[in-house]
C-alpha cells in the first residue's frame, strides 16, 4: 500500500505560521512513511476564494522547500463528485432540505425559553439546530422550493448514526496515531450527535467542508489524514460519512496548534502575519521552522 498524506488549504487569505506547521507536518509524515504528499485546494467557497491567494499558496509552500504530487486537486472543479455523494445520502433518506435562516434559528432558540448562552452548541461553537423545517410534508416542501427559497441540506444525524452502526455492526471508531486535544490515542469512538443535524450541502453549492473532504480523501487514496487538533471533532462526522458511503477508512494524526504569546491560535480572520510577508521581509525557511518549533 502506498501511504499518502495531504495538506488542504482554502485560498481565502494568506497562509500563516499555523499553515506552515500543518503543511510541514503532513510532508514530514509522508517522508516518515515512505509515501506521497498531496496538495489540495479547498475552494468550494467561491465567494471568498481568490486566484491571488491560491497562487501565493504554491509560492509559499515551494519557498518552504515542499514538493507535492501533480496535478493539484481543486475542489471547485469536482462538484459532480460531491453531488453524487449527496444524492446517495438523499436516496438513503438521510438528508433533508432546511430553509431556516440564521434569524429564524435564533428566534426559535429564544422562543424555547432557553437562553442563547445555555442552548447547546456544537464543537465549533454554533448552536445545535432546533429542528425547524425538518418534518415538512411533500406539499410544503414543494411550495417552498417553488418559491425559490434558499436552503441547506442537513444530515438527519440520529437516523444516519443508527444506519451507520447497523452497517458497521456496532459502534464506529477511528484510529488516532498522534493525539487528540486531551492526548487521546488509539481506537477512539465517534460522537457525531455533538453536531446535531449538520449541514452537508447548500442549494447553490452541492457540498460542505465535511462532505467534500470525505469524498476527496477517498478519491485521492489518502491513507493518513493530518490536520490540527481544532478539527479533531470533525473526524466524528467524516467517519460517519465514510461508513454510510462505503468509503475506505484512513488513519488520523491530529497535531497541536501554533498560538501567539497570549495563547490564541493563529487565524486568517485575525490577519495574523502571513508567510508571504515573512518571506518578503527577509525570513528564511529555517527561520520559519524555528518559529513553529520544528528546529532548535
Amino acid at each position: 500500500m502506498i501511504e499518502k498524506t495531504r495538506f488542504a488549504p482554502s485560498p481565502n487569505g494568506w497562509l500563516h505560521l499555523g499553515h506552515a506547521y500543518s503543511a510541514i507536518f503532513a510532508s514530514d509524515t509522508a517522508k516518515e512513511l515512505g509515501g506521497h504528499f498531496l496538495l489540495r485546494i479547498e475552494d468550494i467557497d467561491i465567494g471568498r476564494c481568490r486566484p491571488e491567494y491560491e497562487q501565493t499558496i504554491y509560492e509559499d509552500l515551494a519557498w518552504l522547500g515542499l514538493t507535492w504530487e501533480m496535478p493539484v486537486r481543486r475542489q471547485s472543479e469536482h462538484f459532480a463528485d460531491y453531488e453524487a455523494a449527496l444524492k446517495r445520502l438523499r436516496n438513503m433518506g438521510l438528508a433533508y432540505p432546511c430553509f431556516a435562516t440564521r434569524k429564524e434559528i435564533s428566534d426559535a432558540i429564544e422562543a424555547s425559553g432557553i437562553s442563547h448562552a445555555r442552548w447547546p452548541a456544537d464543537p465549533d461553537g454554533a448552536p445545535i439546530y432546533p429542528g425547524l423545517y425538518k418534518d415538512l410534508s411533500l406539499s410544503e416542501l414543494n411550495h417552498l422550493m417553488w418559491e425559490g427559497r434558499t436552503y441547506a441540506w442537513r444530515l438527519d444525524m440520529k437516523k444516519a448514526l443508527a444506519m451507520a452502526e447497523t452497517k458497521a455492526g456496532g459502534p464506529i471508531t477511528f484510529l488516532e496515531e498522534n493525539g487528540g486535544p486531551r492526548g487521546q490515542k488509539g481506537r477512539l469512538p465517534i460522537d457525531p450527535m455533538l453536531f446535531g443535524d449538520v449541514i452537508i450541502a447548500r442549494k447553490d453549492v452541492p457540498t460542505s467542508y465535511h462532505l467534500a473532504v470525505t469524498v476527496d480523501d477517498a478519491l485521492q487514496n489518502v491513507t493518513v489524514v493530518t490536520r490540527g487538533q481544532d478539527l479533531f471533532p470533525a473526524t466524528y462526522i467524516h467517519r460517519l460519512l465514510q461508513v454510510l458511503l462505503d468509503l475506505p477508512e484512513p488513519r488520523y494524526r491530529h497535531h497541536g496548534l501554533i498560538r501567539d504569546k497570549n495563547g490564541r491560535r493563529l487565524s486568517k480572520s485575525a490577519k495574523d502575519m502571513g508567510l508571504r510577508e515573512l518571506r518578503m521581509t527577509g525570513h528564511t525557511p529555517a527561520d520559519i521552522r524555528r518559529l513553529i518549533g520544528l528546529m532548535p
